[in-house]
This record gives structure tokens, C-alpha cells and sequence, in this order.
């Protein structure tokens, strides 16, 4: 039996957001079978020693039962109680006046809410006409239960005039001292993301480390960890070593809502498929899972960061990445490329369109969204 933590997340109901930076990618948003979820956790605790269980990957409370299913997850987990992180669903917030309280009831202190500009382009990111109203509600109503709110905002090119018009709102709307009030603290931060996902579409716009408005500097998270595209072309360009994202002291999996199995080191694509709990012979899955042994893994292990530079990167590009960040793209860019028979122009030429915007930096999250740990190797 393992004796590495096991994370499962499943989409079990969906999300009403189709948002243009979700990290995962769209997928088609329905309710799983009743039973479902009792039913994935049965098939790994064979395997597994300690097993925590989320019923949700991309909305959390999304579903209409959502207090019995948080009652049916702490049940469900093994060894350990599924943290709540500071996220939570600011679609039910403003429809469902028991909802607040239960957050409240659960422990939730803070939760993050996420604006891509002013009204009109966060309508536009989120997917849904009048998001950003509701994220402004949602702010009043956690206020008034005594939960801190946090928003972060992401940047880029196309919207990077707008961004500061939160630091204005946000003291318009004395948000800092009602938090004192109760005890707690109002944070706002500003970052780019990463590459993966729906946001590798966004490669385009991606922020100029140089065009970041001076006043959010100091909201910018991990702001001297960017670094421009064309720099980082030029440190890695003979680069031996490989990219290869690994599990660590835990292992994270992703559940769809098809039964798909994916690691959560990136977006769910079908070379980052395990493979299907429907399907596949649960020990061979395992063995995939304790062996990390997908399509992406095996590729990731024959090609050099160099090449990936030298053939998906833009040596003149102002682009702002950190590190880790510009490595997963490149990656699945060259994933991309091989997967869908498509060669890139120039070895040594502009990278392809493409762009990922990193989960958002929730202290504990990484257990469950953001557990990659890059492997280096000669």
C-alpha cells in the first residue's frame, strides 16, 4: 500500500464560469452520477493509506446540496479532512443566503475573489454578463458575515490600464478598516499568471515586465521573480538538462467529470491523460500514478530545456515570465506540437501563440492546484 498521501479532486457538478484564464481548460460542465464520488474513492482505497477527497476541481459549492457534500467529503476522506483553503463560490454567494453562514460555520475566514479588469472585461474573462456586479457583491456580503476578503487581479497587456482602478475601489469602498473592524485583514494582489490551459491563448497579450503600472508594484506577486522571455532565451538556449513535473511527498489527481484521470501538474489535456477509471484496470492505473508513466512524462524525459528554447521560444520577446512558469510552456508547447502533428517554423523563431495563468497563490492551495515540482535531470 502507498503511504504517500493521496489528493483526489473530482468535477463532480461543473462550473458556471467559462473563464478565459481557467489553467484547466473548458470542459463540458455537468453533474456526475449519484454515487459517484463514493465510487472514486472506493476504487483507490486498495492502494492508499490516507486518501483527502474534493468534490469540486474548478467551483467549489457549486452543487445545490453543497453542506451534505462537504458533510459526504470529510466522510469520505481517509487519514485527513479536506482543508477549505480561502476559496469558495462567489456565483452561490450572491444567490444563496445560507450560504455565507455555512462558510462561516466551516471555518472560512477569507475568501479570494478574482477581477481581470473593470466591468466589461472581467464580464468578458469570467464568461458571464454582470460577473463583475456579482463580485462586488459578494464582496458586501462576506463583509457582513465577518469574512475578509481578498481579491487578486490578473494583468496583461489588453487590460493592464484598468488594473489600478481596484487600488482607487478598494478605498473607496473602505475595505481595509470594515476588515479591520471584525479583526481581520484585506489584501489585494496583482500577478500574470502562467502559460497552460485557456490561458495559453492569452500568450499574446502577456504583460512587459516594463509596462506594469509603478503603483502596483508593490501588489505584484513575486514581481523580481519575472523575467523577460528573451532573457531567459538566452540563459537556457544550451540548457541539458529536462523539464520533467513530478509528485513530491503527496500525489495530486484530477478526476472529470468522464472519469478521466489526469496528475495536476498542468492542464487536462489527452497527452497528460493517466487514463479512465471506467476503463482501465485499476492496477495498471496505479502503476502509471506511482510510476508517473503517462505520454507527456515520456516525451518530457527526450527532450532538453535547450531545444525546447531554441524551437518554441522568442529570443527578442519583452514577455514577463518567472521561471517555472516559462518552463511548463515551453513544454506544452512542444506537447501541443507533437500531439497534433504540427512542426514549428523555426528552430531558432518566435514562439507559437499560446498562454497559462497560474493558480492563484492561496496559502495550502498548492496541495491541491499548484503541487508541481519541476525535476530537473542532466
Amino acid at each position: 500500500m502507498n503511504r504517500k498521501p493521496l489528493f483526489i479532486a473530482a468535477d463532480l457538478y461543473g462550473c458556471p464560469n467559462r473563464c478565459l484564464h481557467c489553467w484547466l481548460g473548458h470542459m463540458p460542465s455537468r453533474t456526475m452520477e449519484e454515487g459517484a464520488d463514493e465510487w472514486i474513492v472506493s476504487r483507490f482505497r486498495p492502494y492508499f493509506e490516507k486518501i483527502t477527497f474534493f468534490s469540486w476541481l474548478r467551483e467549489p459549492d457549486f452543487g445545490p446540496h453543497y453542506r451534505e457534500q462537504w458533510e459526504r467529503d470529510k466522510k469520505l476522506s481517509a487519514g485527513a479532512l479536506p482543508p477549505r483553503f480561502e476559496l469558495a463560490s462567489f456565483w452561490r454567494l450572491v444567490r444563496d443566503p445560507d450560504y455565507a453562514p455555512f462558510l462561516k460555520e466551516v471555518g472560512v475566514s477569507c475568501v479570494q475573489l478574482t477581477f481581470f479588469g473593470l466591468e466589461e472585461t472581467t464580464d468578458k474573462y469570467v464568461g458571464r454578463k454582470g460577473a463583475f456586479r456579482e463580485l462586488l457583491k459578494a464582496t458586501e456580503i462576506l463583509l457582513e458575515h465577518e469574512i475578509s476578503p481578498r481579491w487578486q487581479a490578473f494583468i496583461n497587456e489588453e487590460n493592464k490600464e484598468e488594473i489600478p482602478s481596484f487600488l482607487k475601489l478598494s478605498k473607496e469602498l473602505e475595505l481595509s478598516r470594515r476588515c479591520r473592524d471584525f479583526g481581520g485583514t484585506f489584501r489585494f494582489f496583482v500577478h500574470p499568471g502562467s502559460c497552460d490551459g485557456e490561458n495559453r491563448k492569452l500568450y499574446p497579450i502577456r504583460i512587459e515586465k516594463d509596462h506594469i503600472p509603478g503603483e502596483l508594484i508593490p501588489y505584484f506577486y513575486n514581481y523580481d521573480l519575472l523575467v523577460p522571455e528573451r532573457d531567459l532565451y538566452a540563459e537556457w538556449k544550451e540548457d541539458p538538462s529536462k523539464v520533467i513535473p513530478h509528485n513530491k511527498e503527496d500525489i495530486v489527481l484530477y478526476v472529470a467529470n468522464n472519469y478521466d484521470l489526469f496528475f495536476n501538474f498542468t492542464h487536462m489535456r489527452p497527452e497528460w491523460r493517466i487514463g479512465n477509471l471506467k476503463t482501465d484496470p485499476m492496477d495498471e492505473l496505479v502503476r502509471r500514478i506511482e510510476e508517473e508513466d503517462i505520454p507527456a512524462l515520456r516525451e518530457a524525459g527526450r527532450i532538453t530545456l535547450g531545444e525546447l528554447v531554441r524551437l518554441y521560444g522568442d529570443p527578442v520577446s519583452e514577455k514577463a515570465f518567472e521561471e517555472e512558469d516559462y518552463r511548463s510552456y515551453l513544454l506544452n508547447t512542444h506537447l501541443e506540437r507533437l500531439y497534433s502533428k504540427k512542426e514549428p517554423e523555426s528552430p531558432d523563431g518566435p514562439g507559437p501563440e499560446g498562454g497559462r495563468l497560474r493558480p492563484a497563490p492561496v496559502p495550502g492551495l498548492h496541495i491541491l492546484i499548484s503541487c508541481r515540482v519541476f525535476h530537473t535531470t542532466p
